[in-house]
C-alpha cells in the first residue's frame, strides 16, 4: 500500500526474487496463447486464485510513472510492474493490490470526453483507454493501456472485472490461508496476541487487569446461549453459570452484562444489550440481573451508548459523502471544500464519538463504581466506546500489543458485524462503525503523540486491512461463524439466532492465519514503522500507578443508581426495568423523583474542578481530548491518499510543503513536551533531548534551498 502524506512514503520495495512454479488455470478470455500470462505472472496467485484476464499497461498519477501489467483474477485486482515480483517473505499483499471487494467504483475513459461508470452487470460500450479503480479504502488506481492491437486484451480485461465484482462477495471470496500455504511452517505458529478463543486466553487478561471480584464463565462454551457473543467471557465471581443463563434471557440477542474493563482504582466498566420490556422484574433472576450490574459496588451509573450519537444510517451517509467529497474528480470547487467537508458529518460524528467517551472515563475514573453501557444490539456504539475509555484510561491499551489485544476483545471476540457494517452481505446494514473508531483513534494520537506506542502507519494498515480475503479477523459476524469456518468447532449446538445467515461447514481443522500476522502482509521496514518514535517511556505501564494502590478513587455514595444521559447524571430508584425503545433508557417520568443534579460540565460534577483543569493534575493516567473546532481533523494521510497533489511533507513538490511540514513538526515539538504539575515546575524536561527545533529547521531550509535550485 502506499502511504504518501507528511512524513515517509510506505512503499513495497520490488524484490529480485526468482518467482515459484505455480498451477493456476487460466481464462479462455485470454487467447490467442502468445498473449496468455507467463509464469512469473501466475506465481504471484494465492492458493486457489485464477487469472481471469490481463492487459498491458501503465500506472499514473502517481510519480514516478510506471509500466506492467493490469491482473483480474477471481479474488482481486492486481498491477504488476515490469520486473516487478512479488516478495515470497511477505505474499498476501502489496501496494499494487486492490480486492475486489475493497473496490467502491469503477470507471472506463476513452479519450477526453467518454466516462462509462461500471457497475455489476454494465456493458463497456466501447474500447477503455484507461480506467480508473477507487478503493473503498481512498485509494486509486489508475491504468493507461498500451496501443498498438492490444484493445481486445483491455476491453477483456475491464470486463473481467465488472463480471467478477458481480459474482464476488466477501463471504465467498475467503481463501483459507493457513500458515503453512504461506510459507510459515507448521499450523503450531503462535498468534502474536491473545485471540481470545480459549479459556486460558480470557483467564491471563482477568489476571493481567486485577480482576479480583470477576471469573471467567464457560456457558457459552457451545454457543448455546448466544452465537454472538464469545465462547467465554466475565462475570461476577458470585452469580452461577445457570443464573447467568436465565439473566442473559432478559437482553436483546441474548447479549447480558459482561466485564469489558477493570479499572486499577476498583471501577468495572460493563456491556450489554437492550433489555427486553416484557421482563416481570418480580423474577428471581430480575434480581440476578441487577446483582450482575451493580458487580458489587453501590455506585451503579447506566449509559445510554446510542444517546447523542449518531445512528448506523448516519455513520454510512456521512461515509459515503466523504468517499465521494475526497475523489480526484470531486466537483466541489477549492473554495468550498472545507464547507463541503463540514456537510458530510463525518468530522462532528468522531468529535460527538470522543466528547462522550470523555465523559464516561471521568465517570469510571472519579469514583469506584459501576458503569453499564447499554446499546440494543451491544455489538457497535458499545464497542466504539469501550475501546475508546480504556485508551483515554489506561496506559497498557496505548501500546502497539495493548492496542491489538483491544481490538481483537472488544471488536472481534465481542461480535461486532464486521461483513454486514462493511457491506459484505449485501443487505442495508452497511455502516463502518470500525473506521470511525479508527478515526478517532487517530485524533487522540495527534492530539497526544507521546502517550501512543504505535503510529499513524499502524492505524494506516489496520485501516485498509478489513476488506481482505486473506483472513477471518473481519471476514465474519460473530465469533461462532469464524469457528465454523476455520474448522475449530467440531462439536457445537445449533442456536438460531435470527437475522444471521448460516455459515459454511467448516472440515478439518487449520489453524488461519488473523490479521495481526503483519510479516505476512509487511516487510520488516514496514513494520518498523508502526512504532512512535515520539513515543514517551514515561508513560510505559510499568511505571504507572500500581494496581494495589488505588488511593486516588473514592466509594460513591451508598446505593445510588444514576442514568447518564445528554452530559448529566440523573438519580434513579432501581436499576430496573427500563424499556427497550428508540431511546433505549427512555424511563417514565414516575423513575425521576427530582431533576438533574446540575448542569455543569460532568467533570464539575465529579471533582469539583473548573471546566479547563486548570492547575489541577489529571488523574494518574487518563487523557480528556479537545472535541471542539479545529481541534478535530480531517485525516488527511488516509482519505486523501487519491489525491497525492493535495498531501503535505516531505513528498510535497513546492517549497509550502516544506513549512507545513516544519510548523508540523513544532507542534509536535510542542505536544511532546510532558504535562508539568504544579509540583513540578521546578523540574522541567529538556526538550533538546526529543528533538532539537534548530537542527529541524536547518535540514528543511537545506532542503529548501536544494529544492529551489
Amino acid at each position: 500500500m502506499w502511504w504518501g502524506g507528511r512524513g515517509q512514503s510506505f512503499n513495497i520495495a520490488p524484490q529480485k526474487e526468482e518467482p515459484e512454479m505455480g498451477s493456476v488455470q487460466e481464462s479462455r478470455m485470454l487467447e490467442p496463447r502468445s498473449r496468455q500470462p507467463s509464469s512469473c505472472l501466475a506465481s504471484s496467485c494465492l492458493p486457489g486464485e485464477q487469472i481471469l484476464a490481463w492487459a498491458p499497461g501503465v500506472r499514473k498519477g502517481l510519480e514516478p510513472e510506471l509500466s506492467g501489467t493490469l491482473i483480474c483474477t477471481n479474488l482481486r485486482v492486481t498491477f504488476q510492474p515490469c520486473g516487478w515480483q512479488r516478495n515470497q517473505d511477505t505474499p498476501l499483499s502489496s501496494e499494487y493490490d486492490f480486492a475486489l471487494v475493497n473496490i467502491g467504483r469503477l470507471e472506463a475513459v476513452s479519450g477526453l470526453s467518454r466516462v462509462q461508470l461500471l457497475r455489476p452487470g454494465s456493458l463497456l460500450k466501447f474500447i477503455p483507454e484507461e480506467i480508473l479503480i477507487h478503493g473503498r479504502d481512498f485509494r486509486l488506481l489508475r491504468v493507461a493501456f498500451e496501443a498498438g492491437g492490444l484493445e481486445p486484451q483491455a476491453f477483456q480485461v475491464t470486463m473481467a472485472i465488472v463480471q467478477a465484482r458481480g459474482r464476488s462477495s466477501q463471504a465467498q471470496q475467503y481463501v483459507g490461508i493457513t500458515p503453512s500455504k504461506a510459507g510459515q511452517g507448521s499450523g503450531s505458529r503462535k498468534p502474536p496476541i491473545p485471540l481470545m478463543e480459549t479459556a486460558e486466553d480470557w483467564e491471563t487478561e482477568r489476571k493481567k487487569q486485577g480482576a479480583r471480584g470477576w471469573r471467567v464463565s464457560t456457558v457459552n462454551e457451545r454457543f448455546d446461549v448466544a452465537t454472538s457473543l464469545p465462547r467465554y467471557f466475565w462475570v461476577p465471581n458470585r452469580i452461577l453459570d445457570s443464573e447467568i443463563r436465565r439473566a442473559f434471557g432478559h437482553f436483546h440477542q441474548g447479549r447480558g452484562p459482561r466485564l469489558s474493563w477493570h479499572q486499577p482504582g476498583g471501577s468495572d466498566l460493563l456491556r450489554c444489550g437492550g433489555f427486553y420490556t416484557a421482563s416481570d422484574p418480580n423474577k428471581e433472576d430480575i434480581r440476578a440481573v441487577e446483582s450482575m450490574l451493580q458487580a458489587g459496588h453501590s455506585d451503579v451509573v447506566l449509559v445510554d451508548s446510542m444517546d447523542e450519537l449518531p445512528s448506523l444510517a448516519d455513520v454510512q451517509l456521512a461515509h459515503l459523502r466523504l468517499r465521494a467529497l475526497c475523489l480526484p474528480d470531486s466537483s466541489v470547487a477549492e473554495d468550498k471544500w472545507l464547507s463541503a467537508l463540514e456537510g458530510t458529518r463525518w468530522l462532528d460524528y468522531v468529535r460527538a464519538c470522543l466528547r462522550k467517551a470523555s465523559d464516561i472515563s471521568v465517570l469510571v475514573t472519579s469514583r469506584v463504581r459501576s458503569v453499564i453501557l447499554q446499546e440494543r444490539g451491544d455489538r457497535d456504539l458499545n464497542g466504539l466506546l469501550s475501546s475508546l475509555v480504556q485508551l483515554l484510561s489506561a496506559p497498557e491499551a496505548r501500546t502497539l500489543f495493548g492496542f491489538q489485544s483491544l481490538v481483537q476483545r472488544e471488536w472481534v471476540a465481542a461480535g461486532h458485524p464486521f461483513l454486514t457494517r462493511l457491506g459484505g452481505t449485501g443487505v442495508s446494514e452497511e455502516s463502518p462503525v470500525f473506521l470511525l473508531f479508527l478515526d478517532c483513534v487517530w485524533q487522540l494520537l495527534q492530539q497526544f503523540p507521546a502517550d501512543f506506542e504505535f503510529s499513524e502507519f499502524f492505524l494506516l494498515a489496520l485501516h485498509d486491512s478489513v476488506r481482505v480475503p486473506d483472513t477471518l479477523t473481519f471476514l465474519r459476524n460473530t465469533p461462532w461463524e469464524r469457528g465454523k469456518q476455520s474448522g475449530q468447532l467440531n462439536s457445537y449446538t445449533q442456536v438460531c439466532t435470527p437475522g444471521y445467515s448460516q455459515p459454511p461447514a467448516g472440515s478439518s481443522f487449520h489453524p488461519q492465519l488473523s490479521v495481526w500476522d503483519w510479516d505476512l502482509r509487511y516487510s520488516s521496514a514496514q513494520i518498523l514503522q508502526f512504532q512512535n518514535p515520539g513515543y514517551d517511556l514515561e508513560h510505559c505501564p510499568d511505571s504507572w500507578l500500581p494496581r494495589t494502590q488505588p488511593s486516588f478513587l473514592v466509594p460513591g455514595p451508598p446505593s445510588s443508581v444514576w442514568l447518564f444521559s445528554r452530559g448529566m447524571l440523573t438519580p434513579l430508584n432501581q436499576l430496573c426495568p427500563w424499556r427497550d425503545s428508540p431511546s433505549l433508557l427512555a424511563v417514565s417520568s414516575r423513575w425521576f423523583p427530582r431533576p438533574a443534579i446540575s448542569s455543569e460540565s460532568l467533570a464539575d460534577q465529579e471533582w469539583g474542578l473548573p471546566s479547563h483543569w486548570g492547575a489541577c493534575p489529571l488523574p494518574p493516567g487518563l487523557l480528556l481530548p479537545g472535541y471542539l473546532g479545529p481541534q478535530i481533523r480531517l485525516w488527511r494521510r488516509c482519505y486523501l491518499r487519491g489525491r497525492p497533489e493535495v498531501q503535505t511533507g516531505l513528498s510535497a513538490p513546492v517549497i509550502s510543503g516544506l513549512q507545513d511540514e516544519l510548523a508540523h513538526l513544532q507542534e509536535l515539538l510542542r505536544k511532546w513536551t510532558p504535562r508539568i504539575s504544579p509540583e513540578d515546575h521546578s523540574e522541567k524536561r529538556d526538550t533538546n533531548t526529543i528533538l532539537n527545533p534548530m537542527e529541524i529547521a536547518g535540514i528543511l531550509k537545506g532542503r529548501a534551498g536544494e529544492h529551489l535550485g
